[in-house]
C-alpha cells in the first residue's frame, strides 16, 4: 500500500503526491472533482480520463516507448499510483540552456523519435508539452512520456497534426532556438514515423495556419 505522501504538484485536472508503494517511491494522481460541472459529467469525465491514461500508458510502453509504470489503478476513486520516474523535464532543460542549443539537440530529437513511434503505432499524446516529457537517463537517453490522459487512441491525422502543432508552439514560446530546435525534432520523427510523418507535418502545418488567422 501507499503512504508517507508528500505534495508534489497541482495540475487543472489532478494533484500529484509522492508516496512509498511496497518500498518502491511512486507517485499518486488523483483526479480533483470540478464544482464547476454537474455531479454525473464531472465523474464521467473523470472515470473516461484515467481510463484513458491507463490504456495509453500501456499501449505506449508497447510501441517501446516508455512511460511511467502502473503500479495499481483506483477507478472508483479515479486515482492511479505511478512510477516515479527521476531525472529533469525537457522544460528544465530547455530553460537551463538558454544560450546554448547544440546542447538540447539530441533530447529534441530523441522526443522526435519517441513520438513518431506513438504516432506510427495510432496513438496521439493529446497534451505534448515540454513539461510532459522527461529524461530519467539524462539528456542523452531515451525520454519517458507523462500524462497521456488526454491522447487517442486510433489516432487521426489531426490528433497527430495538434501533437506536431503544440510542441512547436512550446519550443518557440520558451527557447530563442525553437524553431531550430523543432527542426531537430522533426528528424528524429521522421525516423520514427517513416510512413505517416509527411501527411501529419503537412497537418499541422493548416493547424498552425488555422490558429494563427482563427
Amino acid at each position: 500500500m501507499a503512504d508517507a505522501e508528500s505534495p508534489v504538484s497541482r495540475g487543472a485536472e489532478a494533484s500529484l503526491h509522492a508516496v512509498e508503494w511496497l518500498g518502491l517511491p511512486a507517485l499518486r494522481k488523483e483526479r480533483e472533482t470540478k464544482s464547476y460541472r454537474p455531479k454525473n459529467l464531472d465523474e464521467r469525465l473523470k472515470r473516461e480520463r484515467t481510463r484513458n491514461e491507463v490504456r495509453l500508458l500501456t499501449e505506449a510502453r508497447r510501441l517501446g516507448v516508455r512511460t511511467p509504470v502502473i503500479y495499481d489503478i483506483d477507478l472508483p476513486n479515479h486515482r492511479l499510483i505511478l512510477e516515479q520516474l527521476p531525472g529533469s523535464t525537457l522544460k528544465e532543460l530547455l530553460d537551463a540552456a538558454p544560450s546554448d542549443p547544440m546542447a538540447l539537440v539530441a533530447p529534441v530529437r530523441s522526443l522526435g523519435v519517441a513520438i513518431g513511434r506513438l504516432h506510427a503505432g495510432g496513438l496521439s499524446h493529446g497534451d505534448l508539452t515540454s513539461s510532459n516529457v522527461l529524461y530519467p537517463e539524462g539528456p542523452s537517453g531515451p525520454p519517458a512520456l507523462l500524462d497521456l490522459s488526454m491522447g487517442a487512441r486510433n489516432a487521426g491525422v489531426e490528433e497527430k497534426g495538434i501533437d506536431l502543432h503544440l510542441i512547436e508552439e512550446d519550443l518557440k514560446a520558451i527557447h530563442p532556438k525553437g524553431p531550430a530546435l523543432f527542426r531537430s525534432f522533426l528528424d528524429g520523427y521522421g525516423e520514427g514515423n517513416p510512413g505517416g510523418a509527411a501527411e501529419v507535418r503537412k497537418r499541422a502545418r493548416d493547424i498552425r495556419g488555422r490558429v494563427r488567422y482563427s
